[in-house]
């Protein structure tokens, strides 16, 4: 979350700046005080106001709570010291102040709009959606309410919401290099890879040498299994000097998933050579250590692993069934229970299961994971025809 937030403060900085190419989008210094307009339309204290504008903060905000303790049902004096607090980087007396003032007034001009924005700089992403939604509702065509809607909806961690907006905010302005991002990882995010592919494929045109855009248009195709793609992409990643973080964990991921052990113990290790406690990394080089038999190593690694994380479920895996061989069984039974736990439908956890209850001589236990191997087979096969049999339809409409 903490990097998620570090991303949109610096999304907020490059949209909303001094110098942005696109007036439609506030600067970030108008996202400050949208609350001006009010007392444009409302004679407000003209003493409050001037020292507002010479930036004398403190004393404005004592002349607006001296007018409000004699005039406590003055909406637009109350937003606009909403507006001075958040000046002051009072975001949560701000976000107070404005929603007393929603309470006295809640059609007053740009109101919804500064108190989303208020929430936002405290990071309360999900509290912000709400007033950006109104903001919006009140005028569609508002294109900072709708952006700063699209990043909430981002640091709230609802991606599909969020690719809604940022898509029509990229789309109002192309050039923008930070929408392009937090668009393209929201696309990613909520695996509408095709959407994350443009986007990443615009960006690296536009940064070629960005190792990190590199990584996510990798992760992109891999989502479309186009995993030797996927590995291009973060081979050039890997040069870089230095390498991202997890660059080499990531390679070495996408070798795993082709079955090119070698390759992916290197990257593996190169990526523990950089970071030691990487519990993934040392996860998957235990996994293969498994395959090729050695049992001592792989229980080392997978235990390193688990003993950082406990949720790496091919890790829990491995280890459940070295144990069984081992016959260990107590601990094994809790290893592969774990991965289970961590995905039930993958039917090899089952099938490793109902083994060690035939090694323990409990038979009816066994049975039944070997029905649920069964069952979770058939389910795969038909989810198969039955995509299948969709896209014959689409091709032969009757």
């Amino acid at each position: 979350m903490q990097e998620m937030k570090l991303i949109l403060m610096r999304t907020v900085r490059a949209n909303f700046g001094r110098n942005s190419g696109w007036h439609l989008l506030i600067c970030f210094v108008l996202l400050m005080t949208s609350g001006i307009s009010i007392r444009a339309q409302a004679a407000g204290p003209q003493a409050a106001t001037a020292l507002e504008q010479q930036g004398k903060l403190q004393e404005a905000e004592r002349e607006w709570r001296a007018w409000l303790q004699k005039n406590p049902g003055d909406a637009v004096a109350l937003a606009s010291l909403g507006v001075v607090l958040s000046k002051e980087e009072k975001f949560k007396e701000a976000a107070f102040t404005y929603r007393g003032a929603i309470a006295m007034d809640p059609k007053l001009p740009g109101i919804q709009l500064d108190l989303g924005l208020a929430e936002f700089k405290q990071g309360n992403f999900q509290a912000a959606i709400l007033p950006f939604r109104l903001a919006l509702a009140a005028d569609s065509k508002n294109m900072q309410a709708r952006t700063l809607l699209g990043l909430s909806y981002y640091g709230d961690g609802k991606f599909s919401e969020a690719v809604k907006h940022l898509t029509i905010a990229s789309a109002a302005d192309p050039a923008n290099a930070e929408l392009h991002n937090v668009l393209a990882q929201s696309c990613l995010s909520a695996k509408k890879y095709e959407c994350s592919l443009k986007e990443f494929s615009w960006i690296s045109q536009h940064t070629p040498d960005s190792a990190a855009t590199h990584i996510l248009l990798g992760q992109a195709l891999d989502g479309l299994g186009r995993t030797n793609e996927a590995i291009t992409e973060f081979e050039t990643a890997s040069k870089a000097n230095p390498p991202a973080p997890d660059v080499n964990f990531g390679l070495g991921y996408l070798y795993w998933k082709l079955r090119r052990n070698d390759e992916a113990s290197q990257s593996f290790e190169k990526e523990l050579a950089l970071n030691p406690n990487n519990a993934q990394a040392l996860a998957y080089l235990g996994d293969i250590e498994t395959k090729r038999e050695n049992l001592d190593h792989a229980l080392s690694l997978l235990r390193r692993a688990l003993s950082i994380r406990d949720d790496l479920r091919v890790a829990q895996l491995d280890l459940g069934v070295l144990l069984t061989q081992k016959k260990e069984y107590p601990e094994a039974l809790l290893a592969l229970r774990r991965a289970e736990q961590l995905d039930p439908e993958q039917p090899e956890v089952h099938y490793r299961l109902g083994r060690l209850y035939q090694a323990t001589g409990d038979s009816q236990r066994a049975q039944r994971e070997f029905a649920k191997v069964q069952r979770l087979h058939q389910k795969a096969e038909d989810a198969v025809a039955d995509a299948l049999s969709r896209g014959k339809r689409q091709n032969n409409p009757q």
